[in-house]
């Protein structure tokens, strides 16, 4: 909130208001709509697999006329759909805008707490209280409204809470998902205290029983399902799912026909808000799915997986002709990356004699708290576990008159004896560190949110936290996705040097002459 009045502190100061940014992007060609998809789990490989089912409107659009960046990465590891989009819209890693994933220990509770959750903003038309409170830097879409004096329309329309309200930011007009319990597109009060016109108006029309009750998703082309991509066999080229029960719209977010309905909202939103159509560059955020059909693995579902990705050029194709009707091909700035991972599937090494096993999280701090304890005497010294972190009582250490850097470095000398254990890190050797080969974990910590320690497994090796009852299989995967940005001027070019997500949001800046968000020091990327 701090830094929201400096900068119009000093944009007050250079005599530089809404206005005369206006006119100076105006002048200058700026775009009037910037659209930010984010596919989640889009992946190269499967992207061009799949080509020869596409139409020339969607992805081919993009890949020919654009400039593509092919080897793209993140710059931070662990990876998940918030972590990435967090660091996309902020244009820094979880080390400074604090959002390390979808999930996190709450130190004081001892409990894990989604991203998003905050109980102090009730929902609109859901249950769920959110905000993005916890993304702790501004995002492109805030610098927006900051430098236009809260003239530019902001919005971000995802099937998940995560993706929506990250992306949005903290003053975004709007961030609307679909929510798990009714299936109706839903939002919080932490941006209006009533939800938009819009979105009831969409969710008359189209309730959200119509879209699952009566509803069979299956190939939408006869020829999905002929190609042989895959090396492993698929006996049933066909597939045919119904949405029913309890869990029918948490299913059918992770069907293939859920990129239709972001596509629909995505075209209500510009038309009801008429954006694109004055001086004022806007900014729709979107979020689509590009994943397994209820997280299955691959082998079980290939022919949907490909039936999304033809889906998925449909719905690109259907958006681009829309925004070129009402806005104008030259006036909208598209940028499209992914959120950079897989879900990851389970796998038997040990049946093919591969070298594998069970890391078990309880007892290793069992075994920790009771090594501890020979040194300083009986006491709980471990107050939680949380994946592959652990969480030392920092208030028995201080009873005790031990350092936190002690007591850690005592742990990692312990634990790095351990099978399966391929590395440990403290958090100070994380925030202290100037080695380059840990500057990727140093960016997916956050002081605020993990823990003392983290153990690094060996690849195959899974994490089983006895607790929760789940398990978390290591391995050091790579998900080839590009960055490709399109429209308003930009010329065509297919780019092989590696680049990282964090220069998303400072070439947005760039592009539409503001400033980049105010923790974000990466060059833009032209």
């Amino acid at each position: 909130m701090r830094n929201k009045y400096l900068y119009i502190t000093l944009l007050a100061i250079l005599g530089f208001n809404s206005e005369s940014w206006a006119q100076y992007v105006q002048s200058k060609g700026a775009p009037r709509l910037v659209v930010s998809i984010t596919i989640d789990q889009l992946r190269s490989d499967y992207l061009e697999a799949f080509a020869p089912l596409y139409s020339d409107k969607g992805f081919k659009r993009l890949l020919d006329g654009g400039r593509v960046y092919a080897n793209a990465s993140y710059p931070f590891s662990p990876i998940d759909r918030a972590s990435a989009i967090a660091s996309i819209a902020t244009g820094v890693t979880p080390y400074y805008n604090n959002i390390t994933g979808k999930l996190w220990l709450n130190r004081k509770t001892l409990r894990p707490v989604f991203c998003v959750d905050d109980s102090a903003f009730p929902g609109l038309l859901t249950d769920d209280t959110s905000s993005a409170a916890a993304l702790s830097t501004s995002t492109i879409g805030d610098e927006l409204k900051v430098v236009t004096g809260g003239k530019a329309h902001v919005y971000s329309i995802a099937p998940y809470r995560d993706a929506a309200i990250l992306a949005a930011g903290h003053a975004a007009n709007a961030a609307t998902w679909i929510d798990d319990i009714r299936g109706n597109w839903c939002s919080t009060s932490y941006y209006s205290s009533s939800l938009p016109a819009w979105i009831g108006a969409y969710n008359s029309m189209h309730p959200a029983d119509s879209r699952t009750d009566n509803t069979t998703w299956e190939p939408c082309d006869m020829k999905v399902g002929n190609l042989s991509y895959f090396m492993y066999g698929n006996d049933s080229r066909s597939f045919k799912h119904r949405f029913s029960g309890p869990e029918r719209y948490t299913l059918y977010k992770t069907s293939g026909l859920v990129n239709k309905d972001v596509t629909d909202m995505a075209q209500q939103c510009v038309y009801a808000n008429g954006m694109g159509n004055d001086a004022v560059t806007d900014l729709l955020s979107l979020t689509y799915y590009a994943g397994t059909f209820d997280h299955r693995t691959v082998t079980e579902c290939q022919t949907e997986l490909e039936d999304t990705y033809v889906r998925l050029d449909n719905e690109i194709a259907r958006l681009m002709d829309y925004l070129d009707e009402h806005i104008g091909k030259d006036r909208v700035l598209y940028i499209l990356t992914s959120t950079g991972y897989s879900d990851i599937e389970s796998t038997d090494y040990q049946k093919y004699r591969i070298p594998s096993g069970v890391f078990q999280m309880e007892r290793t701090s069992n075994l920790l708290n009771m090594y501890l304890g020979a040194i300083w005497g009986q006491g709980i010294y471990i107050e939680s576990t949380f994946g592959n972190q652990i969480f030392l009582n920092h208030k028995l250490l201080e009873n005790k008159k031990v350092s936190i850097t002690d007591a850690t470095n005592r742990a990692q000398e312990i634990l790095v004896m351990m099978s399966g254990v391929r590395n440990v890190y403290t958090s100070l050797q994380l925030i202290t560190s100037q080695n380059q080969q840990l500057q990727k974990i140093r960016n997916g910590f956050s002081p605020e949110h993990s823990g003392d320690l983290f153990i690094e497994v060996a690849p195959g090796w899974q994490i089983l936290d006895e607790n929760g009852q789940q398990v978390e299989l290591s391995r050091a995967s790579f998900t080839p996705f590009p960055i490709i940005f399109y429209g308003n001027g930009i010329e065509s070019e297919r780019i092989q040097v590696p680049v990282t997500t964090d220069r998303i949001a400072p070439t947005i800046a760039r592009c539409i002459r503001i400033r980049a968000p105010n923790a974000c020091s990466s060059e833009p990327l032209f």
